[in-house]
């Protein structure tokens, strides 16, 4: 399997999580199940996972987490993450190329002169354009 040790996200890329995950999927002949609806699904339901550790505390809680809670929710969100990336190589899908993508659309969707200081296309409150 791909080196376990631990690094930080300034000397990982990408393309050895996504093989992390490959070889730990193939290590358990667990492709067979991993269909792009199954995968989705499994991301859904680790994302909900994730949710839960924040359901009823307040917005400012939930920058406060203690450092249990900080590590549980880190392993719901590395659930997430592996289910994002097996979900990418069963369609071969190059997420670099199509995150940056998707961020110039959100750029263009959402321009800074538009959207600064506001949390959505229904947020009423005005924008300065001074």
């Amino acid at each position: 399997m791909t080196n376990l040790e631990s690094t930080d996200d300034a000397s990982t890329c990408i393309a050895d999580l996504r093989q992390l995950v490959r070889q730990f999927v193939e290590a358990r002949d667990w492709k067979q199940f991993h269909s792009p609806k199954n995968l989705s699904m499994a991301l859904a339901i680790e994302a909900a996972e994730l949710m839960e550790h924040f359901q009823w505390i307040t917005p400012d809680a939930s920058r406060q987490l203690n450092d249990q809670a900080l590590d549980d929710v880190g392993e719901e969100l590395a659930d997430v993450l592996c289910y994002a990336l097996a979900l990418a190589n069963e369609l071969e899908l190059d997420l670099a190329s199509t995150l940056r993508k998707k961020m110039v659309k959100n750029c263009e969707k959402y321009p800074v002169e538009d959207y600064r200081g506001r949390f959505g296309k229904d947020d009423p409150s005005p924008v300065s354009r001074d």
